[in-house]
C-alpha cells in the first residue's frame, strides 16, 4: 500500500519534472527579457521615474512608429488570413496531383525571413531588379518599390504575405479535415449550394482554428523586424518604421537602452490588448 502511494506521487509529479527544462528555458530567454525591458523603461538618468514613458509619448518618431505598426497590421493580418483560408479551400480535395500544389504553396514557409527579404530586395531593386527590367520592357517604367514612400509598405506586406500564407494555410487545412463529411452530404441533400455550405457549415466550424490563426498571425506581424533591418531601414521617411525596429534602433544604434526597453514594453502591452480583443470577438457564444 505504501509503495503504491509513493508510485502514485511519483507519477503525479513526473509530467512537471519533464516540463522543468522547457519552463526554465522559457523563463531565462522569454520571461526574463520581458521583465527586464519593463523595469528598464522606468529608469531615467539613473533614477526610478515615469519620465521615459512621458517623453516617449511626446516623441513624434515613436508616434509615427505606432501609427505605421497599426496601419500595416490592419492591412496585412486580414489579407493573410483571407488568402490562407482561400488557399486551404482550394487544396482541400483529393484530386490527383493536389499534393504537388500544396507543396508549392507551402514552399515559401521553408525559406527564412532574412533570405526571403534579401531575395525580394534583389527582385524589386530600383537599379537592376528583375521587376523593373520587366516593367521597362512593357513600357510601364521604373518603379521605386522599397525606395518609394508610397510603395514601400505595400512591398513589405507583399513579402510577408507571400512568406506566411502557406504556413497559415496548413492550419486551416487541418481544420477543414476535421469537419465531418456527413454534414456536407446532408447539406447537399437539402439542396444547399457551395456558398451556403461555406457560410453555414465550414466557417462556423473553423471558428477555433480561425481564432488561433488570427491571434498567432497578429502577434508575429506586430513583432516584424527583418525586412526593415535588411531592406528599408525604417524608410523611406519613416513609412516602414514599425515599433519593433524603432526599439532596436533606439537601443543598439543610438545607445538609448531605456527608451528601447520602454518601446518594447509598450509593444508587448499593445499586442496583449489586441489579442484580448480578438479573443473577446471570436469567443464561442455558448
Amino acid at each position: 500500500m505504501q509503495q503504491r502511494t509513493i508510485r502514485d506521487k511519483r507519477d503525479r509529479f513526473l509530467p512537471y519534472l519533464l516540463l522543468l527544462p522547457v519552463l526554465a528555458f522559457a523563463a531565462v530567454f522569454k520571461l526574463y527579457p520581458i521583465f527586464y525591458s519593463a523595469i528598464s523603461g522606468f529608469h531615467y538618468k539613473g533614477n526610478w521615474s515615469l519620465r521615459t514613458y512621458q517623453l516617449l509619448f511626446q516623441d513624434s518618431v515613436f508616434i509615427n512608429s505606432l501609427l505605421v505598426t497599426i496601419r500595416m497590421n490592419l492591412i496585412m493580418t486580414p489579407l493573410q488570413i483571407v488568402l490562407s483560408l482561400i488557399l486551404a479551400l482550394m487544396v482541400n480535395n483529393t484530386m490527383k496531383g493536389i499534393g504537388a500544389f500544396r507543396s508549392v504553396f507551402y514552399l515559401p514557409v521553408t525559406i527564412s525571413m532574412p533570405v526571403a527579404a534579401i531575395c525580394f530586395s534583389m527582385i524589386l531593386s530600383y537599379n537592376n531588379g528583375v521587376a523593373n527590367t520587366m516593367l521597362n520592357a512593357i513600357g510601364i517604367g521604373t518603379q521605386g518599390f522599397f525606395n518609394d514612400k508610397g510603395q514601400a509598405m505595400a512591398c513589405v506586406i507583399l513579402l510577408c504575405t507571400w512568406k506566411g500564407c502557406g504556413y497559415w494555410m496548413m492550419f486551416f487545412l487541418a481544420g477543414l479535415k476535421g469537419i465531418d463529411e456527413a454534414l456536407y452530404e446532408a447539406a447537399r441533400v437539402d439542396g444547399a449550394g457551395y456558398f451556403s455550405t461555406l457560410f453555414h457549415i465550414t466557417l462556423p466550424l473553423l471558428r477555433r482554428t480561425s481564432l488561433f490563426v488570427m491571434v498567432a498571425d497578429t502577434s508575429i506581424n506586430l513583432l516584424l523586424f527583418a525586412p526593415m533591418k535588411l531592406i528599408t531601414d525604417g524608410g523611406p521617411r519613416g513609412t516602414t518604421d514599425v515599433l519593433m525596429y524603432e526599439a532596436y534602433r533606439q537601443a543598439f544604434k543610438y545607445g538609448n537602452y531605456n527608451k528601447g526597453s520602454a518601446i518594447t514594453s509598450v509593444l508587448i502591452v499593445f499586442t496583449l490588448l489586441i489579442v484580448m480583443i480578438q479573443f473577446r470577438m471570436m469567443a464561442d457564444r455558448d
